[in-house]
């Protein structure tokens, strides 16, 4: 499980995979200067609800992943993920659809 910190503060873990992922669709978002809402569910272990964070280009986040290789990215799901993230409602985790792979390179 790698974790996703936002401004030094808010924290949530993903695993690894979909972290890659939310690491591409995020980073896409705020070069081109869009900002837009993350909203994940909470773990009932952290008293479960949800969390919404508001993403900006000057925003100070840390993508911390637990494994040493950067995993294949499914363009299908990168896809998925950013129409979540163009939406009113912003962007939020979705199912991983059928493998599209790119080589992990292209993750690099």
């Amino acid at each position: 499980m790698g974790k996703f910190i936002y401004e030094g503060g808010v924290r949530n873990e993903f695993e690894d995979r979909l972290l890659a992922h939310l690491q591409v669709v995020i980073g896409n978002k705020l070069r081109r200067g869009e900002p837009f809402y993350f909203v994940w569910k909470d773990d009932i272990s952290t008293g479960g609800g949800r969390t919404a964070v508001w993403l900006h280009p000057r925003a100070n986040l840390v993508f911390k992943f637990n494994g040493g290789r950067p995993p294949a990215v499914n363009r299908a799901w990168l896809e998925a993920l950013m129409s979540t993230a163009n939406s009113p409602t912003g962007l939020y985790v979705v199912p991983e659809p059928a493998d599209d792979s790119l080589p992990a390179a292209t993750f690099a």
